[in-house]
């Protein structure tokens, strides 16, 4: 009998358009191994070939683009010791970094939930589409674990503090913020995206970054500053500091709703991750390539392997589904420097060796 399974990713030339589809939506289109590698090999495909103006990413469904990485697989393969876990991150990272540097025009539809793993392979992206469904965000420091996927290069490129509040927080960004915060290039209704996906595939062989932005500046839509957004001079004054410590007590004697209800859910996260996160984010605003930080996040996910938090904080938001993790250490100050240091030891496997620091990441 021949296999009735449909293939998580699916790949095909339209046009002058290469389409590269995460085809898990009962999963969120949540990235296996298996995905990150049908997006490579697409990827090899689409830049020798010709007759390829621009490659598009989306997700079926109609739920989102993709939820982040298949947290149940590096759950599972790290108790049970498996290299699996390991080889995702080794992979999906350099697959970030790739994506920062394609030769040919790079569109994604950043439709729905884009969380993650999801923002790792959109937000590289030299066109990045949102729509009025767009739910962004890097929610890690709910499971013990921190914004990855070069998140500490891509949230610190600005010089507020916009992205110190959304790799802390985790908190949903809609379109607007997406743009606002430097995230995302354009706003299209989810509705037309068929259509610019046409137009699109309609383009000229020797079409270029120029010709593509016309294309979707034609179905695009002005927006309006978003919630977030407008909370920006509260927010770069709240965490502007680089001990969460010092965040935490400006948000309590500022006394604003805005403040309250950020402290309410800065309370909910793990502590060790937020000062790991912090640490990498002001790490990150001091580099000048994306490889770089890239590198240091997957040093840093050797330890989040040994963590009780990120087992914790699974088992609570995906296993048991009791959303009520229990961290250990359970407050601020009972985390040591020993135990933040551990995520900042350098890899035995570098991901990219002597290639680290080549391109800047856009």
């Amino acid at each position: 009998m021949p296999s009735t399974s449909e293939p998580q990713t699916l790949i095909e030339r339209t046009g002058t358009l290469g389409r590269i589809r995460l085809n898990r939506p009962k999963a969120l289109n949540s990235l296996t191994l298996a995905m990150v590698r049908d997006i490579e090999k697409a990827l090899d495909a689409f830049e020798e070939d010709p007759r390829v103006a621009a490659v598009l990413i989306s997700g079926e469904g109609e739920r989102g683009l993709c939820a982040g990485g298949d947290i149940r697989m590096i759950y599972d393969g790290g108790r049970a010791g498996s290299p699996e876990p390991v080889d995702f991150w080794r992979e999906e990272y350099r697959l970030n970094a790739r994506l920062g540097r394609l030769e040919k025009p790079f569109v994604a539809f950043m439709d729905g939930i884009v969380m993650g793993g999801g923002v790792g392979v959109s937000v590289y992206a030299g066109h990045r589409v949102v729509t009025e469904r767009t739910r962004f965000a890097m929610p890690e420091t709910g499971i013990g674990f921190f914004p990855d996927v070069g998140a500490s290069w891509f949230l610190t490129r600005r010089r507020d503090e916009l992205g110190t509040y959304a790799g802390l927080t985790g908190e949903p960004l809609a379109a607007a913020d997406v743009i606002a915060f430097g995230l995302a290039d354009s706003h299209v209704p989810s509705d037309r995206l068929p259509d610019l996906a046409e137009a699109l595939s309609r383009l000229p062989a020797s079409a270029g970054g120029a010709d593509v932005s016309a294309a979707i500046d034609a179905f695009a839509e002005a927006q309006s500053p978003g919630g977030i957004a407008t909370q920006q001079p509260s927010i770069d004054r709240l965490f502007a500091f680089d001990t969460i410590e010092e965040i935490i007590d400006a948000l309590a004697r500022d006394g604003s709703a805005f403040a309250e209800r950020t402290l309410a859910v800065l309370r909910t996260k793990s502590p060790l991750s937020l000062k790991v996160t912090l640490r990498l984010l002001r790490l990150g605003r001091q580099e000048a390539a994306l490889e770089t930080c890239l590198e240091r996040e997957f040093s840093a996910t050797a330890a989040v392997l040994r963590s009780h938090d990120f087992y914790e904080g699974v088992r609570a938001a995906v296993v048991d589904k009791d959303r009520n993790p229990q961290w250990r250490p359970a407050r601020l100050d009972k985390v040591t420097e020993e135990d933040v240091a551990a995520f900042f030891a350098p890899s035995a496997e570098p991901l990219f060796a002597a290639d680290t620091g080549k391109g800047d990441g856009k």
